[in-house]
């Protein structure tokens, strides 16, 4: 292995932390720590065929939420929307309280807290690419089960995999 790069650069998987606790996936179905922000995607309240791309950035704590064709949720009016603090609680589940506020650089002893604490404001940020990267997490559920390696996730990090 090459010295000067890490172990865990060396290797074709990459080690998966197990959830927190289990989630509960109908509500905000993607929620990942990426790209310098808290993103995913989260269920609309009303309608069974929307859903709402929602970011937090780290450090700024920038804020935006739109559909997944780029139009504007109705309930950015100054403050995070009912689809931000949907989306931390769900990050809270899945990754933890005390990584997530790490994470975006902010303090608080629960989720609601943590959407409380945030000191930025709107910022518009294309929804395009974390649909996409949902859309594309969803087709892997559509592989057929097999134990042989599959090509398309060769990729895909691996629970196993330590660096």
């Amino acid at each position: 292995m090459n010295a000067e790069r890490p172990a865990w650069e060396q290797l074709s998987g990459a080690g998966v932390l197990s959830p927190v606790q289990p989630r509960k996936l109908a509500k905000v179905p993607f929620v990942e720590m990426a790209e310098g922000r808290l993103q995913g995607v989260v269920s609309s309240g009303s309608d069974i065929e929307r859903v709402y791309v929602s970011s937090i950035t780290a450090g700024t704590h920038g804020y935006n939420c739109s559909t997944n064709n780029n139009r504007p949720c109705g309930g950015l009016r100054g403050a995070p929307c009912k689809h931000l603090q949907s989306l931390v609680d769900e990050a809270v589940i899945q990754y933890g309280l005390e990584r997530v506020a790490r994470y975006l650089r902010v303090e608080g002893d629960s989720a609601a807290s943590l959407v409380r604490n945030l000191s930025g404001g709107h910022e518009s940020i294309p929804a395009a690419v974390v649909f996409s990267r949902f859309l594309r997490h969803l087709a892997y559920l559509e592989l057929p089960g097999t134990s042989e390696p599959v090509a398309e996730m060769h990729w895909f990090p691996s629970l196993g995999a330590v660096g």
